[in-house]
This record gives C-alpha cells, sequence and structure tokens, in this order.
C-alpha cells in the first residue's frame, strides 16, 4: 500500500521552443506520487512547445498549460506559475530536464525545512539506459554561507555549483515573506530567490538521493545568456546585501559572489566591444574603467588556457552519469 504523502506537489516547467524536449519532462512530473498538479508555462514559443505539451498528458487532468503573448523569461514564467496553482508544495522542472521514479518518497521522509534538494544526476539523454546510483537519503542543512559560495564558480570545473540544485519549496514560507522570482532577471533567478529565501530565515535542507536528471545540451538556454544579464544579476545581489540586519559574514560572502559575477559581466563587456568595433574600442572601454584591466587579463589568459588544461567530462561513460553531490551507497549501511 502506498504510504499517502504530507502534502500535495505542485511540477512548474517553464517553456520556450522546447517541444522536442518536453515530454520527458512532463510524463517524468506527472508519474511521481504525490503530484497534484503540473503547471507548464509556454513562454511565447515560435514552434508547438504548447501543443505538445498538451499531448504528453495522462488524462488525470492535473496538467495546465498556460502560454504568454510575450517573451518575458522563466522567472517571469515561474511566478504565473505559482500564482496559478494551489499546492503546498512547488517543485521546479526544467523543459530538458526529468525525475527519476521515487524522487519526492525520498525528500519528504525529512520534515522541518522550507526548501529541501536532493542530489542530480548529470546525463546525456532523458532517456537513460540505467538508474543512478542509489544514495542513502542522508540530510544536512544548507547554510547561507555554504550556498553563496556554492555559487561562485571554480576555473576548470564544470557544472558543480550548489546552484544548480532545485530544491522543493514550501508555498507558506514564500507567501509568508512576499517572495517570488525577480522578473529582471534572465540569468540566476533560481541563485537570486533561493537567496532571498535564505536571508529571510529559510530552512534549507540537502539530501544524497538522486532524484533529478539533469540532461547536458551545448544548446540550452541557461547557457546562452546576454552581457546585461550579468549586470542585472550584480544588481540583485547588491540590493540583497542592503538588507537590514544582515550579518556581517553574509553581506561578505554577497560581495565575493557579486565580484564574481562583475568580473565575468567586465570580461564579456570587453569582448562586446571588441566585437562592435575591433580592438581600439576594445581598449577605450578598459582604460574608462581601470579596475576593470585585472578581470580582463585573467578572462582572457583562461579562455587562451583552456586547452590546455585537461578537458572534464560531462558524464562518466561506465554509467552514463555524474553525481553533483558525493554520496554514500545504501549498500554501505
Amino acid at each position: 500500500m502506498t504510504k499517502p504523502f504530507p502534502d500535495a506537489i505542485c511540477v512548474i516547467i517553464a517553456a520556450r521552443n522546447a517541444a522536442a524536449i518536453l515530454p520527458a519532462a512532463i510524463r517524468s512530473a506527472l508519474s511521481q506520487p504525490g503530484v497534484t498538479e503540473v503547471v507548464l508555462v509556454d513562454d511565447a514559443s515560435t514552434d508547438d512547445t504548447a501543443a505538445v505539451a498538451e499531448s504528453a498528458g495522462d488524462g488525470s487532468g492535473r496538467l495546465r498549460v498556460i502560454s504568454l503573448k510575450t517573451n518575458r523569461g522563466p522567472a517571469a514564467a515561474r511566478n504565473v506559475a505559482i500564482e496559478n496553482s494551489a499546492a503546498p508544495l512547488i517543485a521546479i522542472l526544467d523543459a530538458d530536464d526529468f525525475f527519476f521514479p521515487g524522487r519526492f518518497e525520498a525528500m519528504l521522509q525529512h520534515r522541518d525545512w522550507d526548501l529541501i534538494a536532493d542530489n542530480i544526476a548529470f546525463t546525456r539523454t532523458s532517456h537513460p539506459q540505467h538508474q543512478p546510483q542509489d544514495f542513502q537519503a542522508r540530510a544536512r542543512s544548507l547554510s547561507t554561507i555554504e550556498f553563496i559560495e556554492g555559487n561562485i564558480s571554480q576555473p576548470g570545473l564544470r557544472r558543480g555549483e550548489i546552484g544548480f540544485l532545485k530544491p522543493v519549496m514550501r508555498r507558506s514560507f514564500l507567501d509568508e515573506h512576499g517572495l517570488r522570482y525577480n522578473e529582471n532577471l534572465r540569468l540566476g533567478e533560481d541563485y537570486d530567490l533561493y537567496l532571498r529565501a535564505l536571508v529571510k530565515g529559510a530552512r534549507y535542507t540537502v539530501i544524497e538521493h538522486v532524484g533529478y536528471g539533469a540532461v547536458v545540451r551545448p544548446d540550452s538556454l541557461s547557457g546562452q545568456h546576454r552581457t546585461e544579464d550579468l549586470r542585472r544579476l550584480c544588481e540583485a545581489d547588491a540590493a540583497v546585501r542592503k538588507t537590514p540586519g544582515l550579518p556581517e559574514d553574509v553581506a561578505a560572502a554577497i560581495r565575493r559572489h557579486e565580484s564574481h559575477i562583475r568580473d565575468r559581466y567586465r570580461l564579456r563587456a570587453f569582448l562586446d566591444s571588441k566585437k562592435r568595433g575591433g580592438m581600439a574600442e576594445a581598449l577605450r572601454f578598459a582604460l574608462r574603467d581601470p579596475a576593470a584591466m585585472p578581470a580582463i587579463a585573467s578572462g582572457i589568459y583562461s579562455d587562451k588556457t583552456q586547452r590546455l588544461r585537461p578537458a572534464q567530462a560531462d558524464v562518466a561513460p561506465e554509467t552514463g552519469f555524474r553525481y553533483l553531490l558525493p554520496g554514500v551507497p545504501l549498500a554501505h549501511k
């Protein structure tokens, strides 16, 4: 007999031009016990995203597809989904990803959290031939500083930031603190929401059990950001730093993340200047902002020497997976 779930779950999917990849995501969400709603927001796609989404339903009436007339970005699309759903728990699913069977059973064994995330298995396909490693569902708390530091990428490390975690969120906590996605952001919108939740006192739990499958795609929208998107993410960090009563160690961590993003922005702006007007315009840009020179020089050096560093595999060839977090296999209990 299936154990009843303590709370119903809404799965939210923001999609744009995702007709070719959507069915696996939707079906994996609908197959999860405890899911009472799947809300997909089609962000003004120019392909058949909405029609394909509708056809992926299971006839239970739990799937709702909402189409936006203008492209508003993933943050706005997710806010629309939140406002058009009612379940007390909210789970985010990217359109090109999927859930492994039993995801929520493992997560909801744990209590006393406002956000809870599980381990991620990176893979090259939404239909892997094998199941991921069966890790124990051990839980630990994620501090605000650990979360921020885990979102500062390191040279030579690929897709390893804690920001990739996809926590389930309690709607009551979001509503109590007036938290929604920042619609000015098209990059780092998840990081920004979770950071603001942590600053408001959210209890963030992470378990080792693997329940989320992230498909590694070279054309992923998350990897196609604009220079302007980096600038806006810097502004979002600066806004959180101004929170009254923010502990100094948290403010310092946010400053480090903000500096990291600003360096990326300066490099991209320099390269944009070079593309528009050649090296002369790029040099004029650099001279207008001497503080940008170290970031520009470091970024160019890193790009030039990338080929000299050993490449890191997206997934392990022997298993077809790579895990975001280390874990202890159940056999070791």
